[in-house]
């Protein structure tokens, strides 16, 4: 279906080929997962099967990509769009209609589909992805989660033989997460699509995967069967990480098998008390930000209703729950740019008074509350990397001897050049660059819109190591957040949010471990017992009963 014959991409701006001498063969009906940390050109691998790599990006592609008997080198993208379909890591920048319904029959409408059969396909996706009850509703006013099942949607109405999807989950909550590959994994296997598909947060398709498609980051492809890449890659999820550190072989790669195989871990830990996964805050944490009443109405219409809410000087809060529950309409409130129809909120400052950032102006309330939006280019407005970063330094009067914004980038996602134009950067990079920018001012409160989309592992485990500074440094920090393997290793604090009410409050620990939704992969391999995360059980095990090659 699919065949890179000696692909190399290289673009002007690169030293090195991002792809170099790519021989690849897809069959059809085939699920392959393409893993790999940012940047090393897992979109630009997507890109070429469709020809958008080079018709549109630019750059030089030297082999031959051929799809269902088309070579893109011959065939533009629209002469490939009824073969193939392609959902971007941002659904804003694909969508070119105002409602759901819309959205979904445009592709159609592209390809003269007949009417009857697009209100067929149209009623058929609108039940796979559980949108019926948002087919009227404009696109701008949904969640990112729900934009992106509309994106999804709107690809599978055109019935493609290869589906493309780029980070597909990443603005979704877990159960929404399954629902969308359960569809996906439907159309594999009863309908034989051919499906690649880029994703950081292996831990919710690696089961579903025929094939690994690993960038190691050199230009080259490794392709195998996961159990046989992940044994040695460079990147992987938590349920390979305990394999790898207690020897499991072969590697598992889904709960029931690895809770088979962990009988005997559980055995062996289960005298144990595993130690915290991050240090106990300690001494005074004064209160930093309180909340009360606090209620959101969009046209008349609930969003966050009456919630109290107090933050911690050195507590990192994570903020959970479905797609649409009023999260990131509670941060922005806090935040004070949001609507706020009732309630109030007020800031510890260097003054006598607590201040309510809605009052202040910008610049006075970044200085006490700062937020990383789900869309990081709403932050980014200038000409190159170079010009944000200095910028951020600027207003945020960083001392000479100060961390400046430039470090923080690079601590997560290092290589990436002064002369690039910020929205030629990959999502993962934006991200990364929007959190080194408002990072840079260090506001006593942190608010954090889903600020792992996009990023691979290594760059998570930064931002963690981030938090953690902040957090120690005596700030509040939440996180608004679906990867719940992230909470696991960054939060103190769990609230989960339903409908606009807070439901659960409390220690991570206790808060999602009881949850089957919530429980990152570790926890559920080893319930009962109470550990989150790989490093808990490598620290906890004797060092002869852990892999030495782990």
């Amino acid at each position: 279906m699919i065949t890179f014959d000696q692909v190399t991409v290289r673009y002007e701006d690169t030293a090195e080929p991002v792809l170099r001498g790519v021989d690849l063969t897809v069959e059809e009906g085939e699920l392959c997962l393409v893993v790999g940390h940012t940047g090393v050109g897992k979109s630009t691998l997507l890109g070429a099967v469709n020809g958008l790599v080079p018709h549109f990006t630019g750059g030089t592609l030297y082999g031959r990509v051929v799809v269902d008997g088309r070579d893109t080198a011959d065939h533009p993208p629209r002469e490939l769009a009824d073969v193939v379909g392609v959902v971007g890591q941002d659904p804003l920048d694909g969508f070119v209609t105002d409602t759901v319904e819309e959205e979904l029959a445009y592709s159609m409408e592209q390809l003269a589909v007949p009417p009857a059969t697009m209100r067929k396909r149209v009623e058929e996706t609108l039940d796979l992805l559980g949108l019926a009850d948002l087919r009227h509703r404009a696109l701008h006013e949904l969640s990112g989660g729900q934009q992106q099942r509309v994106a999804i949607g709107s690809v599978l109405t055109a019935h493609p033989r290869v589906l493309v999807l780029d980070e597909p989950t990443s603005a979704l909550d877990p159960t929404a997460a399954e629902e969308v590959l359960a569809a996906v994994t439907r159309l594999v296997h009863d309908l034989g699509v051919t499906v690649l598909l880029a994703e950081h947060r292996l831990e919710r398709v690696v089961q579903y995967a025929d094939r690994v498609i690993h960038l190691p980051g050199d230009g080259r492809v490794v392709s195998g069967t996961p159990a046989e890449v992940f044994r040695s890659s460079s990147i992987a999820p938590p349920i390979v990480e305990l394999g790898r550190a207690v020897g499991w072989s072969p590697l598992p790669l889904s709960i029931r098998d690895a809770r088979r195989a962990a009988a005997p871990l559980r055995a062996a830990l289960s005298a144990a008390v595993p130690p915290p996964v991050r240090p106990v805050p300690g001494g005074d944490r004064p209160e930093l930000l309180t909340a009360r009443g606090v209620t959101v109405a969009y046209q008349g219409v609930p969003a966050v209703r009456e919630v109290d809410l107090t933050l911690h000087g050195g507590e990192v809060t994570a903020l959970m729950g479905r797609n649409g529950s009023g999260k990131s309409s509670l941060l922005w409130a806090l935040q004070g740019s949001g609507p706020r129809k009732a309630g109030t909120v007020a800031v510890s400052s260097d003054g006598p008074k607590s201040k309510d950032p809605r009052k202040l102006s910008a610049a006075q309330a970044r200085q006490l509350v700062g937020l990383v939006p789900q869309t990081p280019t709403d932050l980014l407005y200038l000409e190159s990397v170079a010009q944000e970063l200095d910028q951020a330094d600027t207003e945020s009067g960083v001392a000479a001897d100060g961390v400046r914004a430039r470090t923080i980038l690079d601590r997560l996602a290092p290589g990436i050049p002064d002369t690039t134009h910020p929205r030629d950067l990959s999502e993962g990079q934006k991200l990364a660059l929007v959190l080194a920018v408002q990072l840079t001012a260090a506001p006593r409160v942190l608010l954090l819109d889903e600020p792992t989309r996009g990023l691979d592992y290594r760059a998570k485990s930064e931002l963690v190591r981030i938090v953690d500074g902040l957090a120690a440094e005596g700030r509040a920090v939440v996180i608004s957040t679906h990867d719940v393997e992230f909470v696991a290793r960054a939060a103190d604090r769990v609230v989960v949010m339903a409908e606009g009410d807070v439901v659960a409050d409390g220690p991570t620990t206790e808060v999602i471990v009881a949850s089957p939704v919530f429980a990152p992969q570790t926890a559920k391999i080893l319930s009962p017992l109470p550990y989150l995360t790989v490093a808990q059980v490598a620290a906890t095990l004797p060092a002869d009963e852990t892999d030495p090659d782990s």
